[in-house]
């Protein structure tokens, strides 16, 4: 029986256009209700997870949703920027847009081994990818002075909770939406059935 050809992950179509939409809106009410931001004892009292929704675009859908994901959310963090750092279109945008084709990367190189772990590894990723991108860019626009005295710092209670919060919620997000796509609501029974309860 003849296979149907495999789409590529980097293939444009309307469902992943309005898949990636989806879940750039979710970042912004994320940002517009304060619910992406976990309250944690570090220098801003948050960890962010806005950036969560495009490394899941990205694990589900391929790295072109989670291009756009990251896109609709650096456009979101620069108009809503009170800060002079992410008022620099450049550091709001450009770390964002790379969310999500670095997750993907991550979470290709990984997948043969396990899936959740892969997604794991690609919440990682791309937490990381976001928080680097950030900070390289600032320090390269002139915002040496106040960061990098600040990076321990940053790293220990900014980075390191948005790290484990990304590990943490996008494998449960993948796996839930993998048992939804598979039309199963737990995992498979692979215990022998009684014949009489057919």
């Amino acid at each position: 029986m003849a296979t149907l050809p495999q789409e590529s992950p980097t293939t444009i179509n309307t469902r992943k256009i309005v898949v990636g939409g989806i879940l750039g809106a979710i970042a912004i009410v994320l940002g517009v209700t304060r619910l992406g931001f976990i309250p944690v004892p570090n220098t801003t009292a948050n960890a962010t997870i806005m950036h969560v929704p495009a490394i899941i675009g990205a694990v589900l859908e391929g790295p072109v949703v989670g291009f756009l994901a990251g896109l609709i959310f650096g456009i979101f963090s620069f108009l809503q920027a009170d800060s002079p750092l992410f008022q620099n279109p450049i550091i709001a945008i450009l770390p964002r847009l790379l969310i999500g084709p670095v997750a993907w990367l991550a979470y290709r190189a990984v997948a043969g081994f396990n899936k959740d772990v892969a997604a794991a590894v690609a919440g990682v990723a791309g937490t990381l990818t976001n928080t680097i991108g950030v900070l390289g860019l600032a320090i390269i626009f002139g915002f040496a002075e106040a960061i990098i005295p600040q990076l321990p710092l940053i790293a220990l209670n900014n980075m390191l909770p948005e790290v484990v919060l990304a590990a943490i919620i996008t494998p449960l997000v993948y796996r839930a939406i993998s048992l939804v796509r598979s039309g199963r609501t737990s995992a498979e029974d692979t215990t022998p059935r009684d014949k009489s309860s057919f």
